[in-house]
């Protein structure tokens, strides 16, 4: 049995309507991951089989549903002008879990929506339109039952002590140095945008599953090395 749950988020964006709707539709990888839909009422989505567009208004709104049974998932992004070229946008997450883990999958939905907003909103603001190459990498799968991963790779990383607005300079073997600010930081999560890329942190153990690595970068990188070099050292740290 499958039971419904919806999750809201709104937030004063810097960027025009134009560049929100942008970055919903085909900018995901900037923010998000690489999501892949056709620019039309009823256009195919590729983050479920059978997901449709269900409102395509450039500037004002996008959706989409799917629904197999009694399972559905439902996205929806409601954007409004704000003076000086800003934007409200209003996004609705709603569908089912199961039952038996309800609890444990909505509160880490509710988590990671906070990040996933954010993101989107210093993604518009500071690289909207630009081209993003994605990579994502998750540690070993025996970080997924250990309560303190996410705080160990904290430590790795020298930024246990880190607090939001913190200018960071962090040498990762194997990847490289990362300068910039920690722009997103909760107990589950760490983001830090740099010149060329945002960086998050996952603490997805809090929820049972691995820790990872998310990064977006609007520049030249090879994206097959980075995700070696960030694996070797998830396996390290």
């Amino acid at each position: 049995m499958n039971r419904e749950f919806e999750i809201r988020s709104e937030r004063e964006v810097d960027g025009t309507p134009e560049q929100v709707f942008e970055a919903v539709t085909t900018g995901t990888a900037g923010w998000l991951w690489p999501i892949a839909c056709e620019p039309r009422l009823g256009g195919s989505v590729d983050i479920a089989e059978g997901a449709k567009v269900t409102a395509w208004e450039p500037g004002r709104r996008f959706a989409n549903r799917v629904e197999q049974g009694d399972w559905f998932n439902a996205l929806d992004h409601v954007i409004e002008p704000r003076p000086g070229g800003r934007s409200h946008l209003r996004y609705v997450h709603s569908g089912a879990f199961p039952e038996e883990d309800w609890q444990n999958l909505y509160d880490g939905c509710l988590h990671h929506t906070e990040m996933y907003q954010a993101t989107l909103a210093t993604y518009v603001k500071h690289f909207a339109g630009k081209p993003a190459e994605y990579v994502s990498v998750d540690a070993p799968a025996s970080t997924a039952g250990d309560a303190g991963a996410f705080d160990r790779l904290l430590r790795e990383l020298g930024l246990s002590d880190a607090v939001l607005g913190d200018r960071v300079s962090v040498e990762v073997p194997g990847v490289g140095t990362i300068e910039g600010e920690i722009d997103f930081r909760t107990p589950h999560f760490l983001g830090i945008r740099a010149e060329d890329a945002i960086y998050r942190f996952i603490g997805r153990n809090a929820w049972g599953d691995p820790v990872a690595v998310a990064a977006h970068h609007f520049g030249e990188v090879d994206t097959a090395r980075a995700a070696k070099a960030w694996e070797a050292w998830l396996a390290y740290a």
